[in-house]
């Protein structure tokens, strides 16, 4: 009996132990998840207090803006800055033409960069990888430095003024092809050859296989085209002219900054107007616009 007493000691010991252990690991698991939350709540705070005050300034009256200290929050909100900013900026007009020219942008660039990066990564031909860093090396040329030859061209092709002009220099996207070129190559080699055998010519296997395994790096695309167009400014301004038609949000922004410019509180409503759309759609694909840009983080 007591030789059995002995023998289950240590056992028990470390028994003990193990559970101690086990209760300091799940101790520091929830310090670090705290200080990762605290982490994330001041970085929250910090990107979204601009925000806030755009949003409390747009409600109140403009010498309650320049009032020291200025308020935070809005006692007595004036509500009819956005009805104001909507029919003085004709931001209605500009919305629908950035909208236009959205799609169409996003469509070319999620299009070109899927058959640009099937090309890339599944086909075989000479100079592939050469070509391949050269498409690249676009990325390091500034849109300015083309800006000149860009409306050069866009002005002897008659698409001055149109929505043709605003958008066909900007239908294919290299950042685009080389992260879905990245996914791409995720994607098993025996997968590809099952297919072959299976009959799949390369378009049914980039659009029945390769795509759907890499929608959400395409969902990335997708998103980032979209912000990069909504809030692409230099280009629309300088190939629209004063034609009302086809100018965008932020050229309507900066008319209504003109013209509003003793309502600061206006200006600042037009602009929570427009940012709405980018809130919206950042907040639909937050989960795709992250899993596309992990996808090729790990194998």
């Amino acid at each position: 009996m007591h030789a059995d007493a002995t023998a289950l000691a240590p056992t028990s010991r470390h028994s003990a132990a193990t559970e101690a252990a086990s209760r300091r690991d799940r101790r520091h698991r929830r310090i670090r998840k705290v200080i990762s939350y605290l982490l994330l709540s001041v970085g929250a705070v910090v990107i979204l207090f601009p925000i806030y005050i755009a949003i409390v300034n747009s409600l109140l009256a403009p010498s309650q803006i320049a009032h020291q200290p200025p308020p935070f929050f809005p006692t007595h909100p004036m509500w009819s800055t956005y009805p104001t900013a909507w029919n003085e900026g004709h931001l209605g007009l500009y919305l629908r033409n950035s909208a236009i020219m959205t799609a169409i942008i996003v469509v070319g660039q999620v299009v070109t960069a899927i058959l640009a990066a099937y090309a890339f990564a599944f086909l075989s031909f000479p100079f592939r990888k050469t070509l391949f860093i050269v498409f690249l090396s676009t990325l390091m040329i500034p849109f300015e430095v083309t800006l000149i030859t860009n409306l050069d061209t866009v002005t002897r092709l008659g698409w001055y003024n149109t929505f043709q002009g605003l958008t066909v220099p900007f239908l294919a996207t290299g950042f685009g092809t080389f992260l879905l070129r990245q996914s791409f190559l995720q994607i098993p080699k025996d997968l590809s050859e099952a297919a072959t055998l299976d009959g799949y010519g390369h378009w049914r296997f980039m659009t029945r296989v390769a795509v759907p395994l890499a929608r959400p790096a395409v969902a990335a695309v997708a998103v980032f085209s979209f912000l990069a167009s909504w809030n692409n400014y230099l280009w629309p301004l300088v190939v629209t002219g004063d034609n009302n038609n086809v100018r965008t949000v932020q050229i309507g922004l900066k008319l209504l900054a003109n013209t509003e410019v003793q309502n600061i509180n206006v200006t600042l409503a037009g602009t929570i107007i427009a940012i709405v759309p980018l809130v919206i759609l950042l907040l639909v694909f937050q989960k795709q616009l992250v899993r596309g840009l992990t996808a090729g983080a790990v194998k």
